[in-house]
Order: C-alpha cells, then sequence, then structure tokens
C-alpha cells in the first residue's frame, strides 16, 4: 500500500463515521397506507472526501489500455454494478416537498462498499452493503405535528453470483436482505424483508445498460411505518468517453404492495475518475426528479453529489 492509500483510506471512513455521527442529512419516513416514504434504504451510490494538497499527482489515463487500470477503464467499471474490482461508494443526496404539507427536507449520507470474491475460472460473488445516515427537516406527519433528527435508516444487503462469460451481456443473481436499524420508524421500515436480486447489463464500447432490480418480502416486524414487501426496478444507461467522463441517467422505480403505490425518482448525472498516485477516485454530481412517489414523499426536484474511492487488486 502506498503513501496516498494509507492516508486517503483512514480519512475516507473516518469521514463517514464523523458525518453519519453528527452531520449526516436524509430521507424522511412518512408513512401513509402502509408504506414508508423514506428513500434512504433504496439509495444506491456515493458523497464526499477530502483529499490531501500534498504529493498529489492526478492523471487521466497514463496506464496502458489493455492493463484494464486506465481511467476510462475503471471509469466503465464503476457503471458496472458487477464489476470485479472493489469500491467504496459514498453517495449525498438532497431531497425537498415532503410531508403531509410537503414542507419538509431530507439529506441522506450513504455508505455502499462493493466488494468481489473471486469463485474460480472467472465465476464472482459480489456483495454490496447499503448503510444511509439521514437527517430530517420538518416533516409533518400529522397536522400541526413535524419531526426533525438524524438517525440510520434501514441497512439493506444486495448480493449476486456472476457467472462467466464471453458476451458483452453479464448477468448475475443473488440473494438480498434488509434490516431495521432500530431508530423508531422515523427513518424507515421497522420491518425485516428477504428477497432475490438480479442484474443484467450489456458492455457495448463506450455504452453501458441494462437493469437491476429486487424482490422482498416481509418476513416479521412492525408494519406501522411501512412494510418490504416491495418490488424494485433500475434502469440504467452510461456512456464513458476517452477522457473518462461519465454521463448516466437511471430511475429508480419502487412499488409497494401493501400501500399499491409506486415511487419514480429519476437521475442524471456526470462524473470523472482521476488517478492520484495510483488511487483512482471517481468525482460526480447531478439533479434528481421525482416523477411520482408514495403520499408524503419527496416531490420536485432534488440534487446528489458523489464520490467513489477505487481500490485496486
Amino acid at each position: 500500500m502506498n503513501i496516498t492509500q494509507r492516508v486517503l483510506l483512514p480519512l475516507f471512513f473516518a469521514g463517514v463515521t464523523s458525518l453519519s455521527a453528527t452531520h449526516v442529512f436524509a430521507q424522511g419516513a412518512v408513512t401513509v397506507n402502509g408504506a414508508s416514504a423514506t428513500k434512504a434504504e433504496d439509495l444506491r451510490s456515493i458523497g464526499g472526501a477530502v483529499i490531501p494538497a500534498t504529493n498529489i499527482r492526478s492523471q487521466s489515463a497514463t496506464p496502458p489500455a489493455d492493463s484494464g487500470n486506465s481511467a476510462v477503464d475503471i471509469a466503465k467499471k464503476l457503471a458496472n454494478p458487477i464489476a470485479n474490482m472493489i469500491s467504496v461508494p459514498f453517495q449525498y443526496e438532497f431531497s425537498r416537498g415532503i410531508g403531509r404539507n410537503q414542507g419538509g427536507s431530507e439529506q441522506t449520507l450513504l455508505l455502499q462498499p462493493v466488494a468481489p470474491f473471486d469463485l474460480g475460472g472467472g465465476d464472482s460473488f459480489i456483495v454490496r452493503p447499503i448503510i444511509a445516515g439521514v437527517r430530517e427537516v420538518s416533516i409533518e406527519s400529522r397536522p400541526g405535528q413535524s419531526f426533525s433528527g438524524y438517525g440510520i435508516a434501514s441497512v439493506t444487503l444486495e448480493s449476486f453470483y456472476a457467472p462467466n462469460t464471453r458476451s458483452s451481456w453479464i448477468w448475475g443473481i443473488g440473494p438480498y436482505a434488509v434490516s431495521p436499524s432500530g431508530n423508531s420508524g422515523k427513518f424507515g421500515s421497522q420491518q425485516t424483508g428477504a428477497g432475490v436480486t438480479a442484474v443484467v447489463i450489456n458492455r457495448d464500447g463506450p455504452w453501458t445498460y441494462g437493469l437491476l432490480g429486487y424482490q422482498s418480502w416481509s418476513v416479521g416486524g412492525n408494519p406501522t411505518f411501512g412494510t418490504q414487501n416491495n418490488l424494485f426496478g433500475e434502469p440504467v444507461v452510461s456512456y464513458t468517453n476517452k477522457d473518462a467522463w461519465t454521463f448516466s441517467a437511471n430511475m429508480q422505480a419502487q412499488y409497494n404492495y401493501d400501500a399499491r403505490r409506486t415511487s419514480n425518482p429519476l437521475y442524471a448525472g456526470v462524473s470523472k475518475v482521476h488517478i492520484f498516485d495510483g488511487v483512482p477516485i471517481s468525482f460526480g454530481a447531478g439533479p434528481i426528479y421525482y416523477v411520482s412517489n408514495t403520499p408524503g414523499g419527496p416531490s420536485g426536484w432534488g440534487a446528489r453529489a458523489t464520490v467513489t474511492l477505487v481500490i485496486l487488486k
């Protein structure tokens, strides 16, 4: 491990620990008709980091293209949710128009490390835990009653068995689990859920596109703050140019069987991979628009900022 890795890794993990405890902002949990309006447990990406200003050399794509470790190669792999690459994404997100009177706001800091395990023969097993710190401001759940505070949303675990293939199309499937955090239901459902998750992706030159989704069933817990009987689908598309810029769009559609309502936040973004003294880091940002949501959930426009640390093998 070089000196930059020894400096950056503690900063990243210390930063997310500090933010989760004191400055973490996030997604509200207004419950209407059995569905939690919180979004923190459905997010999927990245957030904030501090980089030392000394002894850092930035480069775009100095390794040869066939090494698989150029900035362009790394940018393409980051667009692929089942790429055989270790990454530590952070995501900060701001949303508004929340609560019965749509006067509340919420912020999220989400950590989603991606850890692939080699099964031999080119097959791999990818594990993606998702932990979100949340902060709510003036979320009205009943007339004249509002809540402000911060806590931890439901903790999610996605996993995929991804077989080796010579095709540009790749796929993965595996178990899915979600557990309440114990924050009294204000930051998500207090139910435990289990199910299956699947993904299919096509890598076509600079383009990466496909569909990620899961089916979750409630297996116990208090349904007062929403249930875990959900069907989730996320179509994704991205384009990466020769300078390691990636332009992407995706929609995270979730249908709750008990509320019979769907939330449809639409995301667009641009990101860039830089290599600092051999350590690749991706920076990105973009708008969010809530096409529809469960009653009391976010509405209108929001924003997202992302940072991803890549750990090369």
